[in-house]
């Protein structure tokens, strides 16, 4: 018999014996479960995206006070030659 012949015979014998009674709550507990997950992962869209606004405030707040685009004075002025 062929490798595939064998396979198939397999499936047959595995499909030929009882099938295990599912539980009535089944569909129940997958909607729970399910709505477990969709709340979990909108809690955590919410967090990242306070978490994103936080830092975009922070930066402006920042940018805003530091002024970073403009030169700093040097702490030590030039020596005065030939005055």
């Amino acid at each position: 018999m062929s490798r595939q012949g064998q396979k198939e015979e397999q499936v047959r014998r595995m499909l030929d014996v009882p099938h295990p009674q599912v539980p009535a709550d089944l569909a129940e507990r997958a909607a729970e479960q399910g709505g477990r997950m969709l709340r979990r992962r909108r809690a955590f869209r919410a967090l990242v995206v306070f978490v994103l606004c936080v830092a975009v405030v922070a930066f402006t707040v920042w940018v805003m006070i530091a002024e970073p685009w403009h030169v700093s004075p040097s702490e030590t002025t030039p020596p005065l030659d030939g005055a």
